[in-house]
């Protein structure tokens, strides 16, 4: 299998970011609660520098027995490791924190280099 690496036009190999977060919640959600929580993480992308690409949802898998309470995933790939540093301090990726003050159980990420 033949690997191709993304080049930017000066034929520099561009090192992306990919960023996974997991959701578990103390309480079910109420619908007003998960959609502001889906609109304030789908606005990251025009309020981050940085952002590539996101997605975000709810567990939807039919793998029921692993599910473990995780019902909300987010998915965001970065420019590079600077923009993935920068994103946790920004103001807009704060006021997300701050709404999962009280409701949130336990939270997964995962960071890691897409190699291609």
């Amino acid at each position: 299998m033949q690997v191709n690496n993304i080049k930017n036009d000066s034929q520099e190999e561009i090192k992306l970011f990919e960023h996974m977060v997991s959701f578990k919640f103390n309480q079910k959600l109420n619908p007003q609660k998960e959609k502001q929580l889906m609109d304030t993480l789908k606005s990251f992308k025009d309020s981050i520098p940085g952002i590539v690409e996101l997605t975000a949802g709810v567990n939807v898998t039919e793998e029921t027995e692993n599910i473990h309470g995780y019902t909300l995933g987010l998915r965001v790939t970065f420019t590079d490791i600077e923009a993935l540093r920068q994103y946790g301090p920004h103001p807009v990726h704060q006021q997300f924190v701050k709404l999962l003050d009280g409701i949130i159980e336990e939270v997964v990420v995962m960071d890691y280099l897409i190699t291609m």
